[in-house]
């Protein structure tokens, strides 16, 4: 193996915790309360793997100031917490996809457009927060996904060149910020199907993190 490091970038949601069918379920309760209609397809669409500034005002049609912004996300996460809380769980998998990253030298952040309370809910709700040398949010980026900043900004994190990194995303606009930074990307079908990812570029497509390998990721970045 090479001495130069490989490195593994995780999104949060969809990815370290199978949630999607929480986040539409709250997205579209929140909308209802005030007044707005939203489908499961304009989820998929304008606000699956976005931050919640470019979200917000797909639901409610107009600018919001930034103090809407911070006021409505977080009225809107209570809900997603209140849903999601009692059946939290990590990917089918996972813990032990991550020891055996660890074993190999792999290091690991996590890029995610959720909000700060929900990183902390997830994170150390299911344990797994002492796994990532780092945690790249919204709020220590300039521009949300589908732009590849935060996952640059991820692999800098850990000192890991994007050319030596895998992306592990389960939206479109993640898929495509992965891509954009050079990087090559690993789906999950936890949002869209097999069908749907595999018109979006990714290197491989799976279900949960028992259907991978540290080895097999490594192959994938070095083409081996």
């Amino acid at each position: 193996m090479s001495a130069l490091p490989f490195g593994a970038l995780f999104d949060m949601d969809g990815v370290i915790i199978h949630n999607h069918q929480y986040h539409t379920d709250s997205w579209l309760a929140f909308a209802a309360r005030y007044g707005h209609t939203i489908t499961h397809e304009d989820y998929a669409r304008y606000i699956n793997g976005r931050v919640a500034k470019e979200s917000l005002p797909f639901v409610f049609k107009r600018a919001l100031t930034p103090d809407e912004v911070v006021a409505l996300t977080e009225e809107k996460e209570e809900i997603y917490r209140a849903l999601y809380g009692p059946h939290q769980v990590p990917t089918t998998g996972l813990f032990a996809f991550l020891d055996d990253l660890k074993a190999n030298g792999v290091r690991m952040a996590v890029g995610t457009s959720a909000p700060v309370s929900n990183i902390s809910f997830t994170l150390d709700g299911i344990g797994v927060r002492p796994y990532y040398d780092a945690v790249v949010d919204a709020s220590m980026i300039q521009h949300g996904k589908p732009d590849p900043e935060i996952y640059l900004t991820a692999a800098a994190r850990i000192g890991v060149t994007p050319d030596r990194c895998v992306v592990f995303e389960d939206a479109f606009s993640g898929i495509e910020a992965g891509l954009r930074a050079g990087m090559k990307v690993i789906a999950l079908a936890t949002t869209h199907t097999r069908d749907e990812l595999a018109q979006t570029g990714a290197s491989l497509i799976i279900d949960d993190f028992t259907q991978l390998t540290a080895g097999m990721m490594i192959a994938i970045i070095t083409g081996a």
